[in-house]
């Protein structure tokens, strides 16, 4: 497993973090084809590309999001940091790739991203006060269902990227034409470690901003397929992108409903509330 889809050694960092503080809702506009999904509202004229310093600004934060824990991804570990660490077997698959990896999915002006956890201590039970051998068995089960809830969440890559004229809807149109012209899968490999994609399908998306589309990627995953989930969201001149995976997933768990799981609709309404 490489850093692309989150390693194996990332989810268990990840994991860890999150048993030390204690890691989709669509709208009827949405498409599950692949295609763009048009807001209300398009702008087809997009502002001047924001700055870096800007991008950092309009990007979630812990306070944004009841529920979960907002990162840089540099204290998280285990991402793919710039487009030459990824090579694509076929060019026209790249967006996906850097969908997948947190990166701007064109030639942007300025990008920055987050990972988003699930917070268990934002949960009932998730910090006992008590001692264990004073819990009643009630209060026993709630805590370790605190734990497990949490090491069989999510983990959401949150990426922002700015561009001049046209450059976000162009962006947009290439994510859809990949999610298309890629549906049988691509390989890349990360630093030279390879990763195999065995389907692309196209999802119903959240229906905001401008334009919206959504993936799911099935990922053979040391032998196993695993399906993680993207959203690609232009806000004029900004992209919005959304990653999400299972921890149980990858982490080899087979907790009931694992494979059964969508962006947290949560993490994308208060992105959205940030771009307004």
């Amino acid at each position: 497993m490489n850093r692309l889809a989150l390693s194996r050694a990332g989810v268990a960092a990840v994991a860890s973090a999150l048993t030390l503080t204690l890691a989709t809702g669509c709208s009827d506009s949405g498409s599950d084809d692949g295609g763009r999904t048009t807001g209300a509202d398009k702008e087809t004229t997009a502002a001047k590309a924001l700055s870096g310093a800007e991008l950092k600004q309009r990007i979630i934060v812990t306070s944004d999001v009841d529920g979960y824990k907002v990162e840089s991804t540099d204290k998280s570990g285990g991402f793919t940091t710039t487009k030459d660490d990824l090579e694509v077997e076929d060019a026209k698959c790249a967006p996906i790739a850097y969908v997948m990896a947190g990166l701007a999915p064109g030639d942007s002006a300025a990008d920055v991203k987050r990972v988003v956890t699930q917070d268990p201590s934002a949960s009932p039970g998730a910090s006992p006060s008590k001692k264990l051998e004073d819990m009643t068995d009630e209060e026993l089960d709630d805590a370790m269902k605190s734990i497990t809830d949490a090491l069989t969440g999510t983990v959401t890559i949150v990426s922002l990227s700015s561009y001049e004229g046209d450059g976000a809807e162009k962006t947009l149109s290439s994510v859809s034409d990949a999610v298309k012209g890629c549906a049988g899968g691509f390989k890349v490999a990360d630093k030279g470690d390879a990763q195999k994609i065995t389907k692309v399908e196209g999802e119903k998306s959240s229906g905001k901003g401008d334009e919206a589309l959504a993936f799911a990627v099935t990922v053979d995953a040391d032998g196993g397929d695993v399906t993680v989930h993207g959203e690609v969201v232009r806000h004029g001149g900004t992209i919005a992108t959304y990653y999400t995976l299972s921890l149980a997933a990858f982490s080899g768990e087979t907790a009931d409903g694992a494979a059964d799981y969508d962006i947290p609709s949560e993490i994308i309404k208060a992105q959205t509330v940030k771009l307004a």
